[in-house]
């Protein structure tokens, strides 16, 4: 038996986690804009839209009465309107939601950053990263048997995926990273030059077999969990069969590869913020004149900002901005 202190488990729960990705997830490159999905069951979740729209700050406006969201909204709308002229168009729609995830990342980062760095010095030693997320595996290991628990194992793999991922993030190989670098460990989805171990990553977390690449059950048993044996499938996931035979696979093997991971997670000449803005514009365009005004977008307040959701923990508020 060995003893985990609470301590240890809040240690890892707020910073292990957000760098490891797990396999209930969606996969990291595939929807960056939003932790949800865009379509569940072949329905619309206006959860993504919210997030994509509003970043963090979706869990602030989920929990509001409906009047102040419009209000807050109605601000929000002003700033996104960068020529003043009283209308929304594509490319001011698709550069706020930039604005608002690479806002995120920042918050993420500095955070961490602080975290890990409380001397405030210009880079970050693996040792002192390994102390504060997995430190309590060293006191595990005084305490263990000759038997191991699973959870150990699985923390010990934790640590021996961010150690891989901290390795490529160190670009000078000095075991160290600068703020710059420590982004691309945390947000590897952001960087191109980290584009390989998400893959890495992607294929770790699905190929259950561990024989290196995808088969179409792991590929679905990644979204879809089957109830009974003789239960029939939903028509989203026969679709997603599909999918896999006619699209993911291109080889035709009945396998995805490395390269047909990396096609799928990484799709070529696909703008995420562009079709996210795209998908609002022809939502919310009353009059189909391909831009919004604040009294369409106010319209639609339940696609851009929902509210009154009370499930998504503590609230981040801004009270400068509104």
């Amino acid at each position: 038996m060995f003893f985990v202190s609470a301590m240890s488990i809040c240690l890892l729960i707020n910073y292990a986690v957000s760098a490891i990705p797990k396999p209930e997830e969606k996969r990291v490159l595939d929807d960056p804009l939003s932790h949800a999905q865009h379509y569940q069951n072949d329905e619309h979740n206006k959860q993504y839209d919210h997030e994509a729209f509003l970043g963090e700050d979706a869990k602030t406006f989920d929990q509001l009465e409906a009047d102040e969201s419009r209000r807050r909204l109605g601000l929000i709308v002003d700033k996104i309107d960068g020529d003043s002229d009283g209308f929304v168009n594509l490319s001011e729609l698709k550069a706020w939601i930039q604005y608002t995830q690479r806002r995120y990342i920042d918050d993420d980062v500095n955070r961490q950053w602080k975290t890990h760095n409380s001397n405030n010095t210009e880079k970050v030693h693996w040792d002192t990263y390994r102390k504060n997320v997995y430190g309590f595996l060293d006191e595990l290991a005084s305490h263990e048997t000759d038997h191991p628990s699973d959870e150990h194992f699985s923390y010990r793999a934790m640590m021996k995926r961010d150690r891989r991922r901290w390795s490529i993030a160190d670009r000078d190989g000095d075991d160290e990273l600068t703020r710059e670098e420590f982004t691309d460990f945390l947000h590897p989805e952001e960087s191109s030059h980290m584009r390989d171990v998400v893959v890495t990553e992607t294929i770790e977390d699905i190929d259950k077999d561990s024989d290196g690449k995808v088969s179409v059950e792991e590929y679905i048993g990644d979204m879809y969990r089957q109830g009974e044996p003789d239960e029939e499938e939903p028509d989203w996931v026969k679709h997603e069969r599909e999918t896999f035979t006619n699209f993911r696979d291109k080889n035709k093997d009945g396998f995805m590869d490395n390269q047909e991971v990396k096609d799928w997670i990484t799709p070529a000449d696909f703008d995420h913020a562009e079709a996210e803005a795209r998908h609002l514009i022809y939502e919310a365009d009353s009059d189909a004149d391909e831009k919004l005004t604040k009294d369409e977008i106010i319209e639609k307040y339940d696609l851009f900002v929902g509210s009154q959701a009370t499930d998504f923990g503590e609230a981040l508020t801004r009270h400068d901005e509104f």
